[in-house]
């Protein structure tokens, strides 16, 4: 029996997908829960495992095509008999039976009325007005191709298909397109007197090879779609601060060997910020809300997303409940959440909802910078290195480890003073972070 591999239900308000790879092939023995195909959405990346034990009979959806939930993926044999060859089941051949002589003769006349274009073909203007993609039918090209090729004017029937059985993928069609763009524009006509001249030795053609196409990934494309919008659906402003980081540092230092025996994590910087954080939201709710339509949300409990680095770019998964959280929690949250982001295996879950984000781009040597909205979410907070510069203390210059930090910030609702102000409790609770014990 025939058992249909579909695109299953992806998350909350996901419905796309892209094929990333399959780790089976056509006539491949599979049993129940192994895992036959990646798929990547625009926020994690997902295994799809067999129902049920049999042969892989068919793939329907090569790596690369972009799938919707319900979409045919491929097709799994129970009985474990693999499908039969596509030459068997070529246009032309015979049967067992063999063909009658009027059944072949019916099957030629198509063939031949093209040859001969006969009155029944529309004319050339009729097939060109459908559109430059029309030629070739929806089931020999993914729609994102198909959509691609018709915003560049590209024939569908001049781009060679390098999908299962010569499916007409994205990067197909964008090679086309380069290919296409590459390719020098045949010169208007030119005076005589013209032609005579000198031109230009030809470049060198080794040049191609200076330049690669790589098509994004979905969670790429989805990252520059979302901070686009954050750009222009916000009214975004960003104020800066500085920390002196010393009590904390001091801190850290002499509790670290006991925090990490008795916790088993290490004592970081980021549990001082998500609970300075939650003290500053809770002085200022504004910046833990969001906007729906021309209303405000205030949120009366404190989700933290936290930036961490990824292979395709930043995630933010998010500390749930984080005002519950001890230190230790919240260090062991953040260390499991980078493991799982390197290693691909975020869930959708780790990353639903949030109502204020921590990024920390000092990890990666950032001295100042502005951090953008995470959309619906109205702040973000970014952390920067620590840098050991001269500050002024009791009249007195002394060198002290000073941290600047930014809060972007949407002005839609959220007013400069209370954002200068958020970003001075924060700094207040990580100077002196007795005070923290009063926010728990």
């Amino acid at each position: 029996m025939a058992i249909d591999i579909t695109v299953p239900q992806l998350g909350e308000s996901i419905v796309e997908a892209t094929v990333v790879q399959w780790f089976k092939q056509e006539g491949d023995p599979v049993t129940t829960g192994e895992a036959l195909l990646e798929l990547e959405t625009e926020k994690v990346t997902l295994e799809v495992n067999a129902n049920d034990s049999g042969v892989l009979s068919r793939i329907e959806r090569a790596a690369g095509e972009d799938v919707r939930i319900g979409d045919l993926l491929g097709v799994l044999d129970e009985s474990g008999e693999a499908a039969a060859t596509d030459s068997t089941d070529s246009a032309g051949s015979t049967d067992s039976k063999g063909a009658s002589a009027d059944e072949s003769a019916t099957a030629a006349e198509p063939a031949s009325a093209i040859e001969s274009g006969s009155a029944d073909e529309p004319p050339v203007s009729a097939r060109e007005a459908s559109g430059p993609s029309q030629a070739v039918t929806d089931d020999r090209v993914t729609p994102v191709a198909r959509r691609i090729a018709d915003e560049a004017g590209i024939s569908l029937s001049d781009v060679e298909g390098t999908g299962m059985g010569g499916r007409i993928r994205r990067e197909d069609v964008e090679r086309a397109v380069a290919t296409r763009a590459a390719e020098p524009t045949a010169p208007e006509a030119e005076p005589a007197a013209r032609a005579a001249e000198p031109t230009t030795p030809a470049a060198d053609p080794v040049g191609d090879d200076r330049e690669e196409i790589v098509p994004m990934s979905r969670r790429r494309r989805t990252i520059a779609s979302r901070l686009v919008e954050a750009q222009q659906t916000a009214a975004m402003l960003t104020t800066f601060n500085e920390i002196d980081m010393s009590t904390v540092m001091t801190i850290r230092r002499r509790n670290r060997e006991a925090f990490e025996e008795r916790h088993g994590v290490r004592l970081g910087f980021m549990s001082f910020f998500v609970k300075a954080v939650i003290g500053a939201l809770r002085d200022f709710p504004e910046l833990n809300a969001e906007i729906r339509g021309d209303a405000i949300v205030r949120k009366h409990y404190y989700d933290i997303g936290i930036a961490v680095g990824a292979e395709d770019g930043l995630v933010v998964p998010v500390l749930r409940d984080a005002v519950r959280m001890s230190f230790a929690e919240i260090e062991s949250n953040i260390r499991q959440y980078a493991a799982k982001a390197g290693e691909g295996k975020l869930s959708l879950e780790d990353l639903r909802g949030g109502t204020f984000t921590i990024t920390n781009g000092g990890v990666f040597g950032s001295m100042l910078s502005t951090p953008i909205l995470n959309p619906p979410q109205v702040g973000i907070l970014g952390l920067h290195r620590i840098d050991d510069r001269p500050v002024a203390v009791d009249g007195e210059v002394v060198i002290r480890p000073m941290m600047y930090v930014a809060l972007s910030y949407d002005h839609r609702i959220i007013d400069g003073r209370e954002a200068v102000q958020f970003l001075a409790r924060v700094k207040s609770l990580i100077e002196v972070p007795a005070a923290l014990l009063l926010e728990v």
